[in-house]
């Protein structure tokens, strides 16, 4: 890799020895990827799941800590795996000990802990064409779809040295030619509701063949909002490990199809017929009566959403023995708060996790220490994580949901 004079002197040490090891991870990665050079990053998202860590993951970062590091861009935390905020959960002390260690280990390298998903839509909104080192799949693909902003998936430890360092290797997602389409998709129908979006990421995305395909969507006859977008971006992300798509005529980078395709790669094209949708709600049906949990979460709700909830379960109450949960950043639960829907919320028994992500949360341990077997969600990424757990999802639309909570079986 070509590197600046200021990168060579990292690598020298000149910085202390975690940004050392960090720019020497960097070189490392962009050489596996052929990276000419590096790029200057505007911000970093770092998570820290609990289960991924482990001992050893917190010892790292109590490590880098302890030898002086800090970061040199904002960098934003991702949602924890441990509620701390009140929940009528039981939650697995390792799990918690251990998030505990990471919160201050984070704290000492002067992360902003918004432990926030959904970034894009509440606290930082990057520019067309800015380079960042974010890690949450779904944040990145937002990123770069949405708001036109380059960043590849970036793990934990490249995040971190992003962090540190405040570049990344220049590959991937950060070069134009990537960034254009080489898959056409035709969709027909309506897309009426948030699960809906879901499913359509979910049935691309199974049909994408790796990291590096990127779909163009046409014959939309509905133009998402920020929470559409949000939901099938994450899904699409989850089934196909697809890190950016355009809309023709929406999306920044695809002001007209011709703009979005790609004259270097191969192209193929795909169809979503009137009905295809339903493939992914069939996939996520297994026969089950009694419901355990409805979970509202994967990504994080806006304020929006939370309001979209409240107004469905209006006047009535969660059946008994089933539980609702919905999941928020702080700042979106402060929102909900001043407006009343937190209230309208728990008056009908939905209950808030703060701070989290469902999935996040440990989620065999969190079954077995709370006798949870079968779910219900609305989220196509949740489904598909969550069964990966072990448990009996089903996938349905917000009526469906409020449904399954309300009667205590699930059709």
């Amino acid at each position: 890799m070509n590197l600046d004079d200021e990168e060579q002197a990292l690598l020298a040490g000149e910085r202390g020895s975690a940004v050392q090891q960090a720019i020497r991870l960097q070189v490392s990665v962009g050489d596996y990827f052929g990276a000419r050079d590096m790029v200057r990053v505007g911000s970093v998202h770092i998570s820290g799941d609990v289960e991924e860590l482990g001992d050893a993951g917190v010892e790292y970062l109590e490590r880098m800590g302890s030898l002086g590091a800090s970061c040199v861009v904002p960098t934003l935390t991702d949602p924890r795996g441990a509620e701390f905020r009140g929940a009528r959960l039981r939650q697995d002390p390792a799990a918690i000990e251990i998030e505990r260690r990471t919160i201050a280990a984070y704290g000492a390298m002067n992360f902003r802990q918004c432990n926030n998903c959904i970034i894009y839509q509440t606290t930082l909104q990057p520019r067309r064409g800015e380079h960042l080192a974010w890690g949450d799949t779904g944040s990145v693909i937002y990123a770069n779809s949405v708001f036109g902003a380059r960043s590849n998936f970036e793990a934990g430890p490249s995040a971190l040295a992003a962090s540190l360092t405040g570049r990344t290797p220049r590959y991937g997602f950060h070069l134009d030619g990537v960034r254009k389409a080489n898959v056409v998709v035709q969709v027909e129908g309506r897309i009426s509701d948030l699960a809906e979006w879901g499913a359509l990421g979910c049935v691309v995305g199974r049909q994408m063949r790796g990291y590096w395909d990127v779909p163009v969507f046409t014959g939309l006859e509905d133009e998402p909002d920020s929470d559409a977008l949000k939901h099938l971006g994450a899904a699409l992300a989850s089934f196909g490990s697809t890190a950016m798509f355009h809309i023709a005529g929406l999306t920044p980078e695809a002001a007209t199809l011709s703009q979005a395709l790609s004259d270097a790669r191969a192209r193929r094209e795909l169809i979503v017929p009137t009905g295809g949708l339903e493939e992914a709600f069939a996939r996520f049906d297994l026969p089950f009566g009694k419901v355990d949990l409805v979970v509202f979460s994967a990504p994080q709700l806006s304020a929006a959403e939370l309001a979209s909830v409240a107004d469905a379960f209006a006047g009535r109450e969660v059946h008994e023995g089933v539980r609702v949960f919905v999941t928020a950043p702080s700042e979106v639960v402060a929102v909900i708060e001043a407006d009343g829907v937190r209230d309208r919320l728990q008056a009908a028994g939905v209950e808030i996790l703060v701070d989290v992500c469902f999935y996040l949360m440990t989620p065999r341990l969190l079954a077995a220490l709370n006798s949870f077997s079968t779910l219900v969600t609305n989220s196509a990424k949740l489904a598909n994580i969550m069964t990966g757990h072990g448990y009996a999802v089903k996938l349905r639309r917000l009526s469906g949901c409020v449904d399954a909570a309300l009667r205590g079986v699930a059709d």
